[in-house]
C-alpha cells in the first residue's frame, strides 16, 4: 500500500509484526513521552511532571514497552537512593522527529479543528430541535 515498505511489512495486517510497534508508538502516552524526551534526557519523575495527566503505573508501562522496542534507552546509576535516566536511542529520535511535526500539525490547526467542532455541534443540535 505504502512506496518504500520493506518485503512482507504491512501495519494494516493484523498479523504483521509491525502492528504492536505502531500501537506501541502511538499510544496515547507514548506519543507524549517521546515528545517529552526529544529535548534530552530525563527522570521519571520529570517525565511524569511533563507528560501530565499520566499515572505512575502507565507512564512504566510506556517506558517499558518503549525500552522493548529500542526507542528508550533507561541507565539505572548506582547511588542510593537509585537514580534512573531515560533517553532516546536513534531508533527513537527518528520516531520523536516524527511525533513533534504531527504535534505542531495539530497546534497549528486547532482554530479549524475548533471550527469545526463547533459546526459540528450546532449541527446536531439543530437536528435535535
Amino acid at each position: 500500500m505504502f512506496e518504500g515498505l520493506p518485503p512482507g511489512a504491512d501495519v494494516f495486517d493484523r498479523n504483521c509484526p509491525s502492528r504492536s510497534v505502531l500501537e506501541h508508538v502511538t499510544s496515547r502516552w507514548a506519543v507524549l513521552v517521546l515528545g517529552a524526551l526529544i529535548d534530552g534526557t530525563k527522570r521519571f519523575s520529570e517525565l511524569r511532571r511533563n507528560v501530565g495527566g499520566v499515572s505512575e503505573k502507565m507512564l512504566a508501562q510506556t517506558l517499558q514497552a518503549l525500552e522493548r522496542d529500542g526507542m528508550v534507552h533507561r541507565e539505572v546509576r548506582p547511588v542510593i537512593p537509585p537514580h534512573v535516566d531515560y533517553s532516546l536511542t536513534e531508533l527513537g529520535r527518528r520516531g520523536a522527529e516524527h511525533v513533534r511535526a504531527l504535534f505542531v500539525w495539530v497546534q497549528e490547526s486547532m482554530p479549524d479543528v475548533t471550527a469545526s467542532q463547533q459546526n459540528y455541534d450546532e449541527r446536531k443540535a439543530a437536528a435535535v430541535s
